[in-house]
């Protein structure tokens, strides 16, 4: 007779499965199977079953229970098991061999199992023990806190053996097979440290540096998001590990065995894989070159080592710290033509820079990216990529925080790169003075934020994305602007296309233009209305849109886990002034989102001249847009996101989303 634990809960008994009946029962049976030999008090029962209060024949209920599955159990042959449910005054006592028990044989083969001292050995028991597990732990127990508080403690468990595995797979050198364990339960996981710490080295070992860094990029975001603060000294140790492994430029492919006596293979090699980040908008997949987390510095390699200038590094050593291509890219072909006459450019003799700028959910992001891949050819000395987290709930990133990332990258070592922020950007443009490289520095504030990251010499490119439209790039350091605009209706009809299957959208187009209207265009709302169509298969387009067409539900519906418009607006609409929130709040109200500054002034009940200069601020941030001359808009989308915040929306959901960053 088998007990199960690990997964539904379940009693066998030869081949066959008994009848255990209800939910209550089950989490009977649960209950004292997570306590075996112990006494169970009737009251202890009574508080799991019933979240709220319990009704007066409480009792009688759960007696009932248990005398059902002590029939059930005789009827299965227990006594020749050793098993006995027993009843001891107004306490219950399951008796048996506790190796009956799956959650029982679980916890002692991962207790056998060690990763470092005997890996082989160690695999074939963590195997084992993790292929006891055939779901949730206690599914079909009820939904009271002392059942999820056992649930978790015992997936806690199971995470604990996956990364164990993981280990004792890398020790072998099986580093494709540690990646392929730590990935579903990172991309389950996404704010647990240590997990996606050991993915990353996993990745890096197998020669995926760009997935590597993407997935720290990602939980970074999602821990100052979800619970404001910052990555842990295990998930940042392994994120500057694979910079400065990187840099040294050494390391085998993870999937060769470790040399003998402690060697190691040298040589670089590229690595290639598919493994899609979970609520990423970048989902295409990407290969770069990655060695074993070799961290100590190859001869001839390093700051003085030759090539140009100090720091400068062996070829093929480039550092590549793009993110995946953007999946399903389309369009925009005039701004990455811009994009193009503005990088590429060397007449001036200047550093080439530009501000790719937009509103909430534009895809200035995703532009960039697409941009910077199209074109790496062009810079053979490597490309950098930066969040600089201007909006977000956390504190931007500090302009030392990126410099030493950057530096790190270039092979410098970590003892090597200054303290402050204005030493480390000199020592930076020195290094980078003669090389081709190319700098994306996504999500900026501010141009102050901006301007010590920028690379001397007139071989490196540079480009920048803000919600902001950054005019002091422009007017001191000759930035080129390219804007970005919403979406027409055939455009967000066929990224729609793209994402559902163009039949789909080709057998109602005319729901498919309402819904690019109901999502203003914008690439990230109709993103997260093509994924509330894929996890329901069976709904129409025209459903989707007759659900849109809801105000007060429109913001909530279109957000997807960790991305959403509302909480995009709410990361920009944090960073305005309390008077110009107070002006936007009051454009809200306009009728129909046209309005010129005597109107908005009205609105506000502000005077002309400090009107005029909040709009001008407003359309600085996307936040409006100034058609023409004192002709002013504001999208649906930040209307509806504005009326809410006053109170006004009537439970549109902006909380359900937590991303902020615009693709």
């Amino acid at each position: 007779m088998d007990f199960s634990l690990l997964g539904p809960i379940a009693v066998t008994a030869g081949s066959h499965e008994l009848p255990l009946g209800p939910a209550k029962r089950r989490s009977v049976l649960a209950l004292l199977l997570l306590q075996p030999n112990t006494t169970v008090p009737l009251e202890q029962l009574i508080d799991s079953l019933w979240e709220d209060e319990p009704p007066e024949h409480a009792r009688t209920v759960v007696q009932g229970h248990v005398s059902r599955l002590r029939a059930t159990l005789a009827e299965g042959g227990a006594d020749a098991y050793g098993i006995e449910l027993a009843t001891h005054g107004s306490a219950y006592l399951l008796r048996l061999p506790e190796e009956l028990i799956d959650a029982h044989r679980f916890s002692e083969l991962v207790t056998l199992a060690r990763p470092e001292a005997a890996p082989a050995d160690a695999v074939a028991l963590l195997r084992e023990a993790l292929g006891l597990w055939r779901g949730p732990a206690l599914t079909g127990t009820v939904t009271s806190p002392p059942f999820a508080a056992a649930a978790h403690a015992l997936e806690e468990r199971r995470l604990a053996a996956v990364e164990a595995l993981a280990r004792a797979h890398g020790a072998l050198g099986e580093h494709d097979q540690a990646v392929a364990i730590l990935y579903s339960a990172a991309a389950g996981h996404p704010l647990r440290e240590g997990l996606i710490a050991g993915l990353m080295r996993a990745l890096f070992r197998t020669g995926r540096q760009s997935d590597a860094l993407e997935w720290f990029h990602r939980t970074r975001r999602l821990l100052n998001e979800e619970l404001g603060v910052d990555p842990g000294e295990r998930l940042r140790s392994a994120y500057e590990e694979i910079l400065r492994a990187e840099a040294a430029g050494g390391g085998h492919r993870g999937t060769a065995k470790p040399a003998a006596h402690g060697g190691r293979d040298a040589a670089p090699s590229a690595g290639g894989g598919r493994v899609p980040v979970q609520g990423s908008t970048a989902g295409s997949e990407s290969d770069g070159p990655g060695p074993e987390g070799v961290l100590s510095a190859a001869p001839g390699f390093g700051p003085g080592a030759g090539g140009k200038g100090a720091g400068a590094q062996r070829a093929g050593a480039a550092p590549r710290l793009l993110p995946r291509p953007p999946a399903r890219f389309l369009g925009r072909e005039h701004q990455l033509a811009a994009l193009t006459y503005a990088l590429t450019d060397r007449t001036t003799g200047e550093s080439p820079l530009a501000v790719v700028a937009g509103p909430v959910g534009v895809g200035k992001t995703a532009c960039a990216v697409q941009w910077a891949h199209l074109h790496a050819d062009a810079f053979p000395d490597g490309q950098l990529f930066a969040d600089l987290r201007g909006f977000g709930e956390g504190d931007e990133a500090a302009p030392a925080e990126i410099l030493r990332d950057f530096l790190l990258a270039l092979g410098t070592p970590q003892e090597r790169v200054p303290g402050s922020a204005q030493a480390a950007s000199a020592l930076f443009r020195s290094l980078v003075a003669e090389r081709r490289l190319l700098v994306v520095l996504d999500n900026a504030r501010s141009s102050a934020q901006v301007r010590p990251l920028l690379p001397g010499g007139p071989h490196c490119a540079t480009v920048v994305t803000s919600r902001s439209r950054l005019d002091g790039l422009v007017a001191t350091d000759c930035a080129r602007p390219v804007g970005l605009q919403a979406l027409g209706h055939e455009e967000g009809a066929a990224l729609l296309g793209a994402m559902l299957g163009p039949e789909r959208v080709a057998e109602d187009p005319a729901a498919a233009r309402e819904l690019v209207d109901l999502c203003d265009g914008l690439p990230l709302a109709l993103r997260a209305a093509a994924a509330q169509l894929t996890a329901r298969p069976r709904w129409r387009l025209a459903r989707l849109a007759a659900a849109l067409r809801d105000e007060q539900r429109r913001l909530a519906l279109l957000s997807a886990e960790d991305t959403g418009i509302a909480a995009a607006l709410r990361m920009s609409v944090a960073r305005l002034s309390a008077d110009d929130a107070r002006l936007l709040s009051a454009l809200a109200t306009s009728a129909d989102g046209h309005l010129n500054a005597a109107v908005a002034a009205a609105l506000a009940g502000y005077d002309p001249e400090r009107t005029q200069d909040g709009l001008d601020r407003l359309a600085e941030m996307h936040l409006v847009d100034e058609e023409a001359t004192d002709v002013y808009t504001i999208s649906t989308l930040t209307q509806l996101f504005a009326r809410d915040e006053r109170g006004e929306g009537g439970g549109s959901g902006t909380g359900g989303a937590s991303g902020a960053r615009d693709r």
